[in-house]
């Protein structure tokens, strides 16, 4: 994805809770029915070229685009209610923190992500100077991907790490994950980055939203990045007891890693925000479109009913520190 404008100066959240004598402890956690606290709803034009109209927060409220329901589960969908003319933009929802970080640990449990042709969907952090503080994407995939896609873009400089000398615990397996590319530097005419495909096709997509969806957490310290898919079936037991020891994660989950030593994180990576966001079409997804129903990407948008599962179903996202 690409960033959105300027978000506001920190302030601090209700929602914020603390702990002590863990290894990692919350800063901020959203679950339940106040998760909407605490983020800015995004309603400028999509800057990645997506046939979407981003809505406010109280239009998303008053269409059903944005809610809680009655399981505590945060819903945030496209509209598949009204068909279109041709070329008419479909509505949907693009959220980010008010808050900004510096780094930390940020875990999303998803109970289910967008899926389907036209879809682009993705959960991510970006800096407000884009691409000088970068952005790091977490969880992204369009059309009917069943791999989830974990990319940073930068400033010039930053490079994935593939030799022997890569740090030990950042050594991805490179049977579960493959690389896109090892140049991160990113700019707008040349907004690729690097990052890794997991090999898993339950990481992305309707076969993960059948399995109850997956847990990413996301690792962001002085010696670099690491992002971790857990499925349902095998998440750790000190996320679950909000007690998390990354040290201590099964590598068959590491999925991406950035190590300092190739990527400077304290140089590349500055005052992120937290953004959801469901586009339709666009750069990507409508530029990989070929082969789809309907002919085109835009035939597509029209129908409403082409996007029940367009939707972020999220039990929480909890950022440790």
């Amino acid at each position: 994805m690409v960033p959105h404008p300027p978000v506001p100066v920190p302030v601090p959240q209700g929602n914020t809770t603390s702990t002590t004598q863990a290894e990692y402890n919350i800063v901020d956690r959203w679950a339940g029915q106040g998760f909407f606290d605490g983020w800015d709803f995004f309603s400028n034009p999509d800057p990645t070229n997506g046939m979407v109209n981003y809505v406010t927060r109280s239009e998303a409220t008053s269409a059903n685009l944005a809610y809680v329901d009655g399981d505590g589960v945060a819903v945030m969908k496209v509209d598949s209610t009204k068909n279109l003319a041709q070329g008419q933009y479909r509505n949907s929802v693009r959220i980010s923190s008010q808050k900004q970080y510096d780094g930390g640990l940020f875990i999303l449990d998803a109970a289910s992500i967008p899926w389907g042709w036209a879809v682009w969907g993705a959960f991510w952090t970006v800096g407000r100077d884009w691409p000088d503080h970068g952005e790091i994407d977490i969880v992204e995939g369009v059309n009917l991907a069943s791999q989830n896609q974990m990319t940073v873009h930068s400033a010039p400089g930053c490079t994935i790490d593939t030799e022997s000398t890569t740090p030990e615990g950042f050594k991805v397996n490179f049977r579960t994950s493959s690389i896109t590319s090892t140049s991160c530097g990113s700019s707008p005419s040349n907004n690729g980055g690097c990052g890794f495909v997991d090999t898993n096709d339950l990481s992305f997509g309707q076969a993960l939203n059948d399995a109850g969806g997956a847990v990413y957490a996301m690792l962001w310290t002085a010696d670099g990045i690491k992002i971790w898919t857990f499925p349902r079936s095998d998440v750790p037991a000190d996320i679950t007891n909000q007690n998390p020891s990354p040290s201590t994660w099964d590598a068959r989950y590491l999925k991406a890693a950035w190590p300092s030593s190739t990527c400077a994180t304290k140089q590349f990576f500055q005052q992120h925000a937290i953004t959801f966001d469901i586009t339709l079409c666009g750069d990507w997804a409508g530029g990989v479109y070929e082969g789809g129903p309907g002919g085109s990407c835009a035939n597509q948008v029209m129908r409403g009913s082409n996007f029940v599962d367009a939707q972020w179903r999220v039990n929480s996202v909890t950022v440790y520190q």
